[in-house]
């Protein structure tokens, strides 16, 4: 059966929608909208694009990414894919009451990408606003016109938001690619409203990170960052045209043998569901993802746990799964005065 999108209720789509101020992130200062830039009190200005605020001059070491999803734009969409995939996944980081009462929340989405958990969101009926450092933004637009979403060009690390106004802070495939773990959990963790939630995930120490450790990945990764986005992604297509068809039915000894020698993640036994079409995309996504990241980093249940406990977080969940962690968290609610 394919995907059906959820049908929202009227009451889950409000005319009109309060935000969440921006605020200058080096002043914190409410910005005003001033033709097609915003500006803070002391004379920062920032341009407003094709209707998305700019909050960074350059995507820096994201800049590959963005090529990638403005490319392909749908590959990894619920509503393209015909399956619940996504849909699936962020369900069960959020957890099934918290995903049950989205509806009318307002959601910070960070590194959006081209929206794949953009979509389950909306389609929750939550307002979701979509931020990414890349120039993936313009995919994430041009993919969700909603009225009860918006999308900024942003870094995590300096989040043009006055803290503490989003229902629920939702990270999925990003943590592991910023400059500062710690760092950019405890910037996630500022915007979440008291009594609300943070959801991410993270990279973990596996059997499939040692097999990264030895394997030929390491060296393509190398070579890769050295290239343009543009000539990046055209070498990972030949890899992939190269190396993907032997992965097809191979058996979990030979998966292992053929994992050393080639740089392709394929989803064969994973998601059977794919067509090949789809399956030789996604792995050209992931792959290109895996081997041109500037950072890739690693942390433990135990890890990333210790850190949520220190930013006074509570109900806490991080749980191993398959090769990342999937943590979950709360903010206290507001004491009375």
């Amino acid at each position: 059966m394919g995907y059906e999108r959820p049908k929202i209720t009227a009451a889950a789509q409000p005319e009109t929608t309060s935000w969440p101020e921006f605020t200058c992130p080096s002043h914190a200062a409410p910005l005003r909208a001033e033709a097609d830039r915003l500006v803070c009190p002391a004379g920062h200005s920032f341009p407003v694009a094709r209707e998305i605020p700019r909050f960074v001059e350059r995507d820096d070491y994201a800049a590959a990414f963005g090529t990638q999803w403005n490319r392909y734009p749908r590959t990894q969409l619920d509503s393209h894919t015909g399956t619940t995939i996504t849909r699936d996944r962020a369900r069960r980081c959020v957890g099934d009451d918290e995903w049950a009462s989205l509806a009318g929340t307002h959601v910070l989405e960070c590194g959006c990408g081209a929206g794949r958990f953009t979509e389950v969101l909306l389609d929750q009926g939550a307002n979701v606003t979509s931020v990414d450092l890349s120039s993936a933004v313009e995919a994430n637009r041009r993919n969700f016109p909603a009225d009860r979403h918006r999308v900024v060009q942003a870094d995590m690390l300096q989040l043009p938001f006055a803290g503490r106004g989003f229902d629920l802070v939702f990270c999925l495939g990003v943590v592991q690619h910023t400059p500062d773990t710690e760092l950019t959990i405890a910037r996630l963790y500022d915007q979440v409203a008291p009594g609300g939630a943070l959801v991410f995930d993270h990279y973990s120490y596996s059997a499939s990170w040692l097999s990264w450790l030895l394997s030929l990945r390491p060296l393509w990764r190398r070579l890769l960052r050295r290239m343009s986005p543009g000539r990046g992604l055209e070498l990972t297509e030949k890899l992939v045209d190269r190396f993907l068809p032997m992965h097809k039915g191979a058996g979990r000894v030979q998966r292992l043998l053929v994992s050393r020698v080639s740089p392709v993640m394929a989803y064969y036994h994973l998601l059977p569901e794919l067509s090949d079409e789809l399956q030789r995309e996604w792995a050209l996504l992931d792959t290109h993802d895996s081997l041109t990241d500037w950072f890739k980093r690693f942390r433990s249940p135990r890890q990333i746990g210790r850190n949520l406990s220190l930013l006074g977080a509570t109900e806490i969940e991080c749980v191993r799964r398959g090769v990342v962690v999937e943590a979950r968290c709360r903010r206290p609610s507001a004491t009375p005065a």
